[in-house]
C-alpha cells in the first residue's frame, strides 16, 4: 500500500477491487455463499457476478435451498445448492451479454472458483484470479489454472467450508 502525506493508506489495486467485489456479494440470494466478484481488465471494471438463481426463477432467499448430493472420489458425500448461478458465472454471463471479452482479465473473487467456474474462466482467456480465501474443495481448481497458465493468488490462506444444511 502506499502511504500519502496525510497519513491515509490507499488502497492497493488488488485490495480495491477485492472491497468491490465485496459489495457486489451484498446482492447474493444464497446464504449457503454470498459471493460477488468483478472481472477486471487495464484497471477497469468490466463486469459484476454475484450468486443468484437465473432471472424469473425463485431465489433461496424466498424459497430455500435447492440441494444435492454429490458423491465423491474418495467416498465423501457433500450437499450443494443447485438454485443459484455462481457469482463467477453470472459475470461471464454479462459479459457475453454485452459482448464484452474477458481475453486478458483478472477475476476477483470471494473464494477458489469452483471445478466449472474454474473451466469457464480459463476458457474465457482470463489470465489472473485473486481470492479473498481457499475453498476447501479447490485443489482441483488450483491445478487447472495452474496446467492452464492462469496466475493464482490468494489474500488469506483461510479455507472457508460450507455447512451442509
Amino acid at each position: 500500500m502506499e502511504e500519502q502525506h496525510s497519513g491515509y493508506v490507499r488502497p492497493s489495486w488488488d485490495e480495491y477491487f477485492m472491497e468491490i467485489a465485496d459489495t457486489v456479494s451484498k446482492r447474493a440470494t444464497c446464504d449457503r455463499g454470498r459471493s460477488g466478484c468483478v472481472i477486471v481488465r487495464d484497471r477497469q471494471i468490466l463486469v459484476t457476478g454475484y450468486v443468484g438463481s437465473p432471472k424469473g426463477l425463485p431465489h433461496c432467499d424466498e424459497v430455500g435451498h435447492q440441494l444435492k448430493q454429490t458423491i465423491h472420489e474418495d467416498g465423501t458425500v457433500t450437499q450443494h445448492c443447485v438454485r443459484t448461478v455462481h457469482a463467477e458465472q453470472n459475470a461471464i454471463c454479462q459479459a457475453a451479454k454485452l459482448g464484452i471479452s474477458l481475453d486478458g482479465a483478472t477475476l476477483y473473487c470471494r473464494m477458489t472458483p469452483c471445478r466449472v467456474c474454474a473451466m469457464l474462466i480459463i476458457n474465457c482467456g482470463i489470465k489472473r484470479v485473486v481470492c479473498a480465501n481457499k475453498y476447501h474443495a479447490g485443489a482441483e481448481s488450483e491445478e487447472m489454472f495452474k496446467q492452464a497458465g492462469v496466475q493464482l493468488e490468494f489474500f488469506s490462506e483461510e479455507v472457508v467450508q460450507y455447512k451442509n444444511q
